[in-house]
This record gives structure tokens, sequence and C-alpha cells, in this order.
């Protein structure tokens, strides 16, 4: 339970932890470059700078969590959190617009340009002569090879199931912190959790079939990197959602948050959500159309 809130906008104190975020930015960023060169230690420099950025989040959000059970944040601070928050999803709804761009493009614009439709017959002659614009397609000149293209039924849809039914968990949860049902709380959180992970697990499954059954790799073509760059960077979105719903299922579990102070579960909460609607339209545009 938290202490009475000072009234007075809390400025932490002299924090170390920009700086060991700093670091571990920078070893990260030389272990990826050095990777995609050969270097020989790249892989151990790399995973160092993954620790470094480990450590620095559990230790900075140990903190925030600490200053808030003891009182220190008041409305004003919470503001500033929930703008900050809106701010980070918006950025994110922007990251994932380019790459929805990216495929927009290539499906309505740059195929159909290669194919010679329109007023681009020279343009098919000229650079990929015989090709033809359909989708899914491997590339010009098959350069991605022969593959079979993702179904939308199957494991597609029953993990777009599993997502939905963890938001409405989620919502479950939420709604009970609000009443004061600390049980139902703990449940619809785990459920959540649980079906989180589930879909990581199952996205896992989905991709060492296609790369060894269905020969789709992120080498075959437009189909198979836009397929990979859209479904990649979301399974990653969901394994760090999944993440942070454990962290507030491990505070709700201390007691941590109360039916007018909950902003914490509120900012995971608005997250996961944004998991979902993203996965809605990448099974709409990716799987279907």
């Amino acid at each position: 339970m938290a202490h009475a809130q000072h009234d007075k906008y809390y400025v932490p104190h002299d924090s170390h932890w920009p700086i060991v975020g700093s670091v571990g930015l920078l070893v990260t960023a030389l272990g990826v470059s050095n990777w995609l060169n050969g270097g020989s230690i790249s892989k151990f420099v790399f995973f160092a700078g993954l620790a470094i950025m480990a450590y620095m989040i559990i230790g900075w959000f140990r903190n925030v969590i600490q200053e808030s059970e003891a009182g220190y944040y008041n409305e004003k601070v919470g503001g500033s959190f929930r703008w900050g928050m809106i701010w980070f999803i918006f950025s994110e709804v922007m990251f994932f617009g380019a790459f929805f761009g990216a495929l927009f493009y290539a499906r309505q614009y740059s195929i159909p340009w290669l194919s010679g439709e329109g007023n681009n017959f020279f343009t098919n002659i000229l650079l990929w002569t015989g090709f033809e614009g359909s989708w899914p397609t491997a590339g010009p000149a098959e350069i991605g090879g022969e593959f079979e293209p993702m179904e939308a039924l199957g494991l597609p849809m029953w993990n777009t199931l599993i997502l939905l039914t963890s938001g409405m968990t989620l919502t479950v949860a939420h709604h009970a912190l609000l009443e004061g049902r600390r049980t139902m709380v703990n449940l619809g959180l785990a459920a959540t959790v649980a079906l989180g992970f589930l879909f990581v697990c199952l996205q896992a499954y989905e991709y060492v079939h296609a790369y060894t059954e269905m020969n789709l790799t992120m080498g075959s073509g437009i189909y198979g990197s836009t397929f990979y760059m859209l479904t990649g960077f979301h399974g990653v979105h969901v394994t760090v959602g999944a993440i942070m719903l454990t962290v507030i299922l491990g505070r709700t579990l201390s007691g941590h948050f109360t039916t007018d102070n909950h902003f914490g579960f509120e900012a995971v909460a608005w997250y996961w959500h944004f998991v979902d609607v993203v996965w809605l339209g990448l099974y709409l545009f990716v799987y279907w159309l």
C-alpha cells in the first residue's frame, strides 16, 4: 500500500541507469555490426550488450516501483507517465506503419510496374522480361526459389483467437482491479500471461515449419522478407508484452496497485491491446489478402 502522495512534483535523485543503458546500447550495436562483418567475438559482445541492457531495465524499473510504492508520485507525475506511454505507443504505430507501407508499396506499385501493367511495358522488357506480377511472389526470375505461402487458416487462425482471448482476460483483470477483486485480478493476469507465451511458442513452431517444410525463408523474395519482417517484429513485441505482464502479475501478487492508483497496470494493458490490434491488421494483410 502506497503512502500519502507528495504535494510537489517528484524529481528523482541522481541515477546511474542512463549511463548503464547507453553503454549497453553501444556494446550491443558494436556486437551487431561486428557480427555482420564476421567478427570472431561478435556474438559474445552482442549478448554482453543485451545483458547490460537487461540489467539496466530491471534496476531502473525496480527503482521506479519502489518510488511509486513509497508514495513519491502525485497526479502531475502520473500525467507525465501517461503522456510518455501515449507517445511511446504512437512511435510504435509509426514503426509498424512503415512496414505495412512497404508491403502496400510492393504489392500495389513495384510488382505491377515490373510486370508491365499500365504504361510500364518497357519497364518489364528492360528489367525483368516475362515477370508476372502475381502475389505471393518469390521475386523477378524466381530469385527466391519455390516456396509455399503461409495459409490463413490453421495455426495463424488459432494464434489470432489466442491473442483476442488474451485481450479479454486482461480486460477482465482490469475491471476486477477497479472493483477491488484481487483474486480475479491475479487469475485474469495469469491467464493473459499464459496465452501470450503460448502465442510466442506457436509462432516459433510456425517459423520452424515454414523453413523446414515450406521453403519459406527470408530469401523467398519480397513475400518472404515482408512476412518475416512483420510477423517477426510483432512476435518480439508480444514477447516483451508477456514479460511486462509477468512483472505486473508479480506486483499484484505482492499487493501492489489500488483501485485509484494503478497506472503501471494500465500502461502494460495499453501496450498489450495495441499488440492485439497490430496482429489483426497483420493477419488480414499478410495472411488473408
